[in-house]
C-alpha cells in the first residue's frame, strides 16, 4: 500500500435515488420521499490499479447497498442524522476508506418556496469524527 499522505484517490457514487420516510412533519414520516445520496469514498487505491482486483478495492455496488440499507433504516428528523449515520455506517464497514464525502438532498422538501432540492453536505474522517 501506497504510504504517500497526498494521496487522493475517490470512488464517486452519484446520484443514488433512494425512497424513505425522514422529516420533521407528519406527512413526510407517513407518506415518505425521495432522497439523493451523492458519496465520495476516500481510499488509497494503488494496489487495485495495480491487481486489477475487486478483492483489493471498495466494491461500489456494495457501497450503494449499505447506503440504501442505512437510508430506509428508521426515521429521522434531519437529513444531518442521516448522512450522519450514512458516513459512520461506511467507516466503520470498510476498512480500507479513511474519509467520506456525503451529500443528501430531498428534492421534494415540504417548503413554500420552488427550488430543486434542499439538502445537507457532510465529510467525516476515521478517528476525527
Amino acid at each position: 500500500m501506497n504510504t504517500n499522505a497526498t494521496v487522493t484517490d475517490k470512488i464517486l457514487i452519484k446520484g443514488l435515488k433512494i425512497f424513505a420516510y425522514h422529516g420533521v412533519n407528519a406527512e413526510e414520516k407517513r407518506d415518505g420521499q425521495i432522497f439523493v445520496v451523492d458519496a465520495a469514498l476516500h481510499a488509497d487505491l494503488t494496489k487495485p490499479c495495480a491487481s486489477d482486483c475487486i478483492q483489493d478495492t471498495v466494491n461500489y455496488a456494495e457501497v450503494a447497498e449499505t447506503i440504501r440499507k442505512t437510508v430506509i433504516t428508521g426515521k429521522d428528523n434531519l437529513i444531518e442524522r442521516v448522512a450522519q449515520r450514512i458516513a459512520d455506517t461506511l467507516l466503520e464497514k470498510y476498512p480500507l476508506i479513511s474519509r467520506v464525502d456525503i451529500s443528501l438532498k430531498k428534492p421534494d422538501a415540504p417548503m413554500l418556496v420552488e427550488l430543486e432540492y434542499a439538502g445537507v453536505e457532510i465529510s467525516r474522517r476515521k478517528g476525527n469524527p
